[in-house]
């Protein structure tokens, strides 16, 4: 097959440029893993093992997979009007402490659902104030999303260390290691069929992609987002208010993003604390998600999943073979990589339409 033709069908058929990328990534991960001494076959056998090996593991990836689901739901927002939204782990953090805020103010004395809700609610709320203040940034300011995201991002992360080893210290104890956890009554659910034990949050992160999908394709707000992403200038004309919609998605974004940052602090799985760095890179992961699925809603549900599962199984290689789990890291790097070049090759060996 040439190579014309193998672009055409890498672009024609998105499927077959997703397997042919996870193909080279395994090849070039057993690579990166033999230069380290290690056999490439036992650490990915380690990793499924670490992902899927007994339920309560299988758990654990479910609930890493809903952070990056409503982080990669507000992200098709933004992506759609044209905006990168770096900022998205800021967001995430800002969910999580605003939720901190509340459960310490009504652990004590209040019914456990109506203090999980109105948790919930202030997660949202402070990723949203977090999401519209990138937003404000890009309209009012002409500060692009990406230095203004970056500077957010690490006013949150200071913040946070802020609380941690200040007012919302331990008592006696100034230390990074987070606040005190918060009591079993504060938990969300968890729904057990059979052995597997299923996070309830899965539900939230399934149901925002499906709301996000949904406005996406059959509301005006999603189509003039997606005129702004394809050209501001055409949609100023046609009489979209560019600044409102741009600030609007920002706002829902940071909104989902906050909603992780509830989800972090009170799923079942969690440390239930608030600590620095809590956010675990969940917002940046979700921003190579919503490349690789190009904002087809079950392909990022698939990427999504994939990604949840080898973070979640890379855990096992310290344990076992005394390799750092960061290694997953450099997986879904080189996985992304991949498919943006195999893209962009497609795009530009095609030939031009007449």
């Amino acid at each position: 097959m040439s190579t014309v033709a193998a672009a055409r069908s890498w672009k024609a058929l998105p499927g077959v440029g997703l397997i042919a990328s996870l193909v080279l990534t395994a090849a070039l991960g057993a690579g990166v893993l033999a230069l380290l001494g290690a056999s490439p076959l036992e650490a990915y056998r380690l990793i499924a093992a670490g992902a899927f090996g007994t339920p309560q593991r299988f758990t654990y990836v479910l609930t890493a997979w809903t952070p990056l689901l409503l982080c990669t739901a507000g992200l098709f927002l933004t992506f759609a009007a044209g905006l990168w939204n770096i900022g998205i782990e800021g967001q995430v953090v800002l969910g999580a402490v605003f939720t901190t805020g509340v459960l310490r103010a009504l652990e004590h004395g209040s019914p456990a659902g109506a203090v999980l809700l109105l948790a919930a609610c202030a997660g949202i709320l402070g990723g949203a104030l977090w999401g519209a203040a990138a937003g404000a940034l890009r309209v009012f300011g002409n500060v692009h999303e990406i230095f203004g995201g970056l500077g957010l991002n690490f006013i949150a992360g200071s913040l946070t260390v802020y609380l941690v080893l200040g007012p919302w210290a331990r008592p006696g104890i100034a230390s990074t290691s987070g606040t005190l956890p918060f009591g079993a009554t504060l938990w969300l659910p968890v729904v057990h069929a059979g052995p597997l034990a299923i996070p309830g949050e899965v539900l939230l992160g399934l149901l925002a992609l499906g709301l996000v999908r949904g406005a996406m394709r059959g509301t005006q707000f999603g189509l003039r987002l997606a005129a702004i992403g394809k050209s501001p200038r055409a949609a100023f004309r046609r009489g979209v208010p560019i600044a409102r919609e741009m600030l609007a998605a920002c706002a829902l974004c940071g909104g989902l993003a906050g909603l992780a940052g509830f989800v972090l602090v009170t799923s079942a799985s969690s440390r239930h604390q608030l600590f620095p760095l809590i956010s675990g890179g969940d917002g940046f992961l979700a921003i190579l998600v919503a490349l690789l699925a190009n904002r087809v809603a079950f392909a990022s549900l698939l990427i999504s999943f994939f990604f949840a599962a080898i973070s979640t199984g890379s855990l096992q290689l310290p344990l076992q073979m005394q390799l750092d789990s960061s290694l997953s890291g450099v997986i879904e790097g080189m996985l992304v990589l991949l498919v943006l070049f195999g893209q962009g090759l497609g795009t530009r060996l095609a030939p031009r339409g007449r």
